[in-house]
Order: C-alpha cells, then sequence, then structure tokens
C-alpha cells in the first residue's frame, strides 16, 4: 500500500470531532458562568479567612476602631495570650489527644469491618450493614443523655478515655459506609493471588488489599478529621472539667472568661489556630481525596 493510499484510509477511518469550536475551547456561555461562580464563591470563602488573619495581629482599638483596615504592626502577643493567658495552648493538646487516639481507632476498625462485610459471606452479614447505615441516621441529640448515664457508671465521665470511646462509636458508621464500596470493588485475582502464595488473612488484609484502598482511606479519614476536630455537643455534654476542654469547648468558653472586657486580638488569634491544622490536613491530602474521586467516578 502506498503512502498515498495509507493516508486516505485513515482520513476515511478517522473520528470526525463535531463538537462546536467554543466547546472546544471551554468558551461557551456554560464554562462562562461556572467560571463566574466560582470565582465568587473564592471570594466569598477567602475574604473572611483573611479578614481573620489580619484581625489577629490588631489590638481590639484597632479592631473596633477600623475593623477592615491593616494592622499597624505584625506582633505575636496575641497568639501568646491566646496560647497562654486564654488556656488555647492546653485545649490544642487535649484534642490531639483525643482526636488522634480517636481517629487511629476508627479508622483500623472501620477498615477492618468494612474489609469483612464486602468481602466476606457469612450469617448475618447484610444485618451488621444494614445496622451500621441505620447508626449515620441516629442523631446525637437522642443519645446524650444515656451516654452520660453510661459514662457516668463505667467512670469515663470527664476524661480522654470517655470521648475518645464516644468518638469512635458516632465516627465507625460512616467510616464501615464509606469504605465498603472500595474494597467491594478490588478484584477478587489479587485475594485469589496472595492466597496461593501462601498468604493468610492478615497479612493479605494489611499487605496487599488494604494499599489498594489508600484512596478511600485518606478520604474518609480527612471527613473524620474534620468531624471530630470540630466536634462541640458530645465534649460540652460529656466533659465538665476544664483541665481537659478541647478546642471547640475552650472557644465556647472564651469571651465569658473576660466578662464585659473582650480580647478580640486573641479571639481571632485563637480562631486562627483552631483552623490552621484543618488547612494543613487538607492540604497535605488533597491529592489524595481527588484521586479517591477520579477513582469512584471510573468505576
Amino acid at each position: 500500500m502506498s503512502a498515498d493510499t495509507a493516508d486516505t484510509a485513515w482520513q476515511q477511518t478517522a473520528p470526525v470531532d463535531r463538537s462546536p469550536a467554543g466547546a472546544q475551547r471551554g468558551t461557551g456561555p456554560a464554562t462562562a458562568l461556572s467560571h463566574a461562580v466560582l470565582i465568587l464563591w473564592s471570594i466569598v470563602v477567602i475574604l473572611p479567612l483573611l479578614w481573620t488573619v489580619l484581625s489577629s495581629f490588631k489590638t481590639t482599638t484597632e479592631i473596633l476602631g477600623s475593623p477592615f483596615g491593616l494592622p499597624s504592626s505584625l506582633t505575636f502577643s496575641n497568639y501568646s495570650s491566646a496560647w497562654d493567658t486564654a488556656g488555647i495552648g492546653q485545649s490544642y493538646i487535649n484534642t490531639i489527644i483525643v482526636v488522634g487516639f480517636s481517629l487511629t481507632i476508627v479508622m483500623v476498625l472501620g477498615a477492618m469491618c468494612a474489609y469483612v462485610l464486602a468481602r466476606f459471606e457469612f450469617f448475618g452479614n447484610r444485618a451488621i450493614y444494614y445496622a451500621m447505615l441505620a447508626g449515620l441516621t441516629f442523631p446525637v441529640f437522642l443519645a446524650i443523655v444515656p451516654l452520660f448515664f453510661i459514662l457516668r457508671s463505667l467512670n469515663v465521665l470527664n476524661t480522654y478515655q470517655g470521648l475518645i470511646v464516644t468518638y469512635v462509636s458516632f465516627a465507625l458508621p460512616f467510616t464501615v459506609f464509606f469504605l465498603f464500596a472500595f474494597f467491594k470493588a478490588l478484584p477478587d485475582e489479587i485475594y485469589e493471588a496472595a492466597e496461593l502464595d501462601g498468604a493468610g488473612e492478615w497479612r493479605t488484609f494489611f499487605q496487599v488489599m488494604l494499599p489498594m484502598a489508600r484512596p478511600g482511606l485518606a478520604s474518609v479519614a480527612i471527613f473524620n478529621f474534620l468531624g471530630l476536630w470540630n466536634q462541640f455537643l458530645l465534649p460540652v455534654a460529656l466533659n465538665s472539667n476544664e483541665a481537659k476542654y478541647v478546642l471547640s469547648q475552650r472557644m465556647a468558653s472564651f469571651a465569658s472568661q473576660a466578662g464585659y472586657s473582650v480580647d478580640y486580638g486573641a479571639l481571632f488569634a485563637a480562631v486562627v489556630i483552631t483552623v490552621l491544622p484543618v488547612l494543613v490536613v487538607y492540604i497535605i491530602f488533597q491529592r489524595q481525596l481527588q484521586g479517591s474521586v477520579a477513582q469512584g467516578t471510573s468505576r
């Protein structure tokens, strides 16, 4: 076959792109509207955050006199005042302890439970799965009073252990529900290959199947971290020990500590300190989150 004949045959069989020129370049009305909405939404989100950061460097007089002006100087006295005087530092450590242990436990237990429910068939499998789904619909408000008496009877009220167990209990159903689909979609051939190589169930789970569900684990870890870090109702109801206040409790009582004289500069600094870990965690794991979304849409 000559070169001209080959070119003619390729032109006849090649797909013809009949999409509009505007759609190819992404300049259609829908694209322009979506960009405008995204820009507007970015402004709505970024401006309050920027205003909070700038206000954290101002004094109370500057905030009340010129709330939208720039600070006269970039001093970190508000941060040291919020960390030491207002007790944000101790509450920060308490939150890291409670959220860190809770997140670790719920991720391990949730992954194991979701893996068993997704990969093995046994009596009561569906009943356990639907019970987990029912846990997602259970309001937290209805559990406050029973939880209070249960934790008091177990002598773990106003302790780290009580908060950790409660956090894990409420985060576990969502974790199982989220990871169930990831383990269900893993190919059976890999599990069978590991079984033929002599790997036991524990080794297959931790060294083969669990790494393959890494995008899902990263995503559900971010969601759980956000929910546990910002938890307010449970610690308020189950922890009255001020020495073990978490950040949400400390922020709620921040204004009342000073009576009618509120240090707004330190208050804004405390808000920045509280929000900063959430932003850092999301920035670190955003690629894993995007990968899990793409993986979920490709199935």
